[in-house]
Formats: structure tokens, C-alpha cells, sequence
């Protein structure tokens, strides 16, 4: 492997890089620290800390899947959305009504046993260590201020090249918006961490993630162990949203994806809608939880002919210090390209789903 293209290469670091790098030490996964890089880029060019009183945005994602999250009001904020783990049993949801049609959880099962099947079906090639997991996603992003009205920005572009190295590594990968609305438009940005980091939950290659379990109940009680939840949002929540934020920015053998949507039929609260719309207009089956301590929820789109993945929305569905009352949108994408390539930066020849 040419070693320029390591995803350790250093170079010089601007300024904001620098300051965007000492934010880093948050207990998330690679693809949403640059999330909220992004993010934190926006808010400290304008922001400032909200008054006392003020409604703070939702303290789950979203960057990516999205995959978008609510802006923060500086880089110091940036430490509230550090996961503690905390205990607890599973907290059942009830079903919802969410997008054009009602969500129900008694098909959400068969639902996602269709979609596990199909992933089954697939054939996607085993990915080497010095390649890179390519996504191309169509991207709309809130771009209110902290404690004010949720304005999704326009639709711009999105692109990662993932390390698959076993690492540890200090660069992750690398990212680059390009469009309106976009942060840092059409510069190629390194997605570091402040410490080398081996792969594993938080920066999850396909040999990592291949050498989980296939069993759904042996899967599902590892990502409980793994992963943690603030104070203001369910274990249940957090694992619904990270097993949707490795089924949709990764590569994994068939077996492995199955085993996933398996596991989250067993997830309490997990929902149905049966028509759903993506970042494009693209409409499909969606997959969705309600969580109640955060007051927000996920809801991932799939083909309905196909049953490939689409993209996401987010939604805030309570906020009683910005009037919201029932569900609104404050992030969509759509995935576009979803493949593998040999160098960051490189565009793929063609997509492979």
C-alpha cells in the first residue's frame, strides 16, 4: 500500500482543525464525530452559549444517519454529549403514528426479517485492511441556532472514505461536503481522534465487524454491553441508533448485516411506517423508534422492492420551549454510493448498491 495514502499521513492542521481535534474525546463512533465537527464549525463562526432557561437541541446525532445533528452552541458544549453508561432494563415503546402512515410493531418484525433475508442475498466481497469504505450521500441539515426554530439547510453533498486498517490509527478517514450549506465546501477533511484508536464499536472496520456474532441475542447483548446513554436517553434508543449508524456507513459480510436487523426486531419500541420518504424523494418502507427521554426518533427508509437502504430522517417530537408538539424534521440524507475504493479522496468507478 503506498504509504502517503495511510490514513495516519499527518499533515498541517488549520486552526479550526486543531480546535475541532481537541473536541474529539466524545464516546461516538467515527462517522458522527464528524458530524459534529461539522457542526461545530457552523456554531463558532455565530453562537454563543444559550441563556438560562433556553431549550437545549436534542443530545443524540446527528452527522451521519444519519444522519444529521442539531447545532451546538460552542466547542465547550461539545462535553455534554459524552455517553455515560448507565443501567437499567429495556424500556418498551409504543407504536407511533409517524410519516403518511400509522407505524405498527407487530409488522415491524416480519418487516425486518424480509430486510434480513434480502441482506443475506447480497455478495459484497471481503474488504482488505488498506482499503477504504466509500459513501456518497445527499445531505439536509439543520442550520437554526441552538435553542430556536429547527431550519433544514439545502440539500448538498456528502462524501467518507472510511480507514479499514486494524489500526490503531489517528485518522479515522476523511470527509468533503460540496454545495450550498455545506461546511467547508469541497476541501478534503481528516475525521481524527485526540488518541490512536483500534477498531472495534467505535470505528468499525469489516474484519471487526465480521468477527461478531451471527447469533441475533448473542449480538444484541454485546452492543448493550458496549454501548452507553446519557442521562436523557434510553439504552434501547442508543443501541437502535449505532446498530442503524454501522448498517448503513460500513460493509459487512451478508451473514453479519442479517444477524443486525435481527437483533433489532428484538429492540422494544421498534415500529413500522409503511410509506417513507428519503433526502431525495425516494419513497420506501420504514424501520423507526420513538424514544421518549430524548423526545426524538429515527426512522431508516428501504427499498420497498429491493429492500436495499435508502437513507434516513430525524425528527424532534417534543420540545415545549420551541412550541414543537408533534414531529419535525431536523435532518434527512440519502445514500447515493456505497462501495469500497483503494485510496481516500478517489471517486469509485462505479456504485455497488
Amino acid at each position: 500500500m503506498n504509504t502517503d495514502n495511510r490514513p495516519d499521513a499527518g499533515f498541517p492542521l488549520s486552526e479550526a482543525e486543531e480546535l475541532l481535534a481537541t473536541a474529539g474525546d466524545w464516546d461516538l463512533p467515527p462517522d458522527r464525530h464528524l458530524r459534529h465537527r461539522e457542526v461545530l464549525m457552523q456554531q463558532i463562526d455565530h453562537d454563543s452559549v444559550p441563556a438560562a432557561g433556553t431549550s437545549p437541541a436534542p443530545r443524540r446525532r446527528r452527522m451521519l444517519r444519519p444522519a444529521v445533528v442539531l447545532p451546538v452552541a460552542s466547542v465547550a458544549l461539545a462535553a455534554a454529549l459524552v455517553a455515560t453508561v448507565l443501567g437499567g432494563d429495556r424500556d418498551p415503546g409504543p407504536a407511533v403514528e409517524a410519516g403518511s402512515g400509522t407505524a405498527t410493531a407487530s409488522s415491524a418484525s416480519v418487516t425486518l426479517d424480509r430486510i434480513a433475508t434480502a441482506a443475506m442475498a447480497t455478495g459484497a466481497a471481503p474488504v482488505r485492511d488498506d482499503q477504504f469504505v466509500y459513501m456518497k450521500r445527499m445531505v439536509r441539515e439543520n442550520t437554526g441556532t441552538f435553542a430556536g426554530p429547527v431550519r433544514l439547510g439545502a440539500l448538498h453533498q456528502d462524501e467518507t472514505w472510511m480507514a479499514q486498517e486494524p489500526g490503531p490509527v489517528t485518522t479515522a478517514g476523511w470527509g468533503r461536503q460540496t454545495g450550498k450549506d455545506a461546511v467547508m465546501p469541497g476541501q478534503l477533511v481528516p475525521i481524527t481522534e485526540p488518541d490512536p484508536v483500534a477498531a472495534g464499536i467505535d470505528r468499525p472496520t469489516y474484519k471487526w465487524l465480521a468477527s461478531l456474532p451471527t447469533d441475533p441475542d448473542a449480538l444484541l447483548e454485546l452492543l448493550y454491553d458496549q454501548v452507553g446513554a446519557g442521562e436523557d436517553e434510553s439504552r434501547d434508543q442508543v443501541v437502535f441508533s449505532r446498530i442503524g449508524d454501522l448498517l448503513y456507513s460500513t460493509v459487512m459480510p451478508p451473514a453479519n448485516a442479517a444477524a443486525f436487523y435481527r437483533a433489532v426486531e428484538r429492540i422494544p419500541g421498534v415500529t413500522v411506517v409503511p410509506d417513507a420518504v428519503d433526502a431525495v424523494g425516494r419513497h420506501g418502507i420504514g424501520i423507526t423508534r420513538d424514544d421518549p427521554s430524548s423526545a426524538t426518533r429515527d426512522e431508516w427508509i428501504f427499498d420497498e422492492d429491493t429492500l436495499a437502504y435508502l437513507g434516513s430522517r430525524s425528527y424532534i417530537t417534543h420540545d415545549e420551549a420551541r412550541g414543537i408538539t408533534t414531529d419535525t424534521l431536523y435532518g434527512t440524507d440519502a445514500v447515493i454510493q456505497h462501495t469500497v475504493v483503494d485510496r481516500y479522496g478517489t471517486m469509485p468507478e462505479r456504485s455497488d448498491g
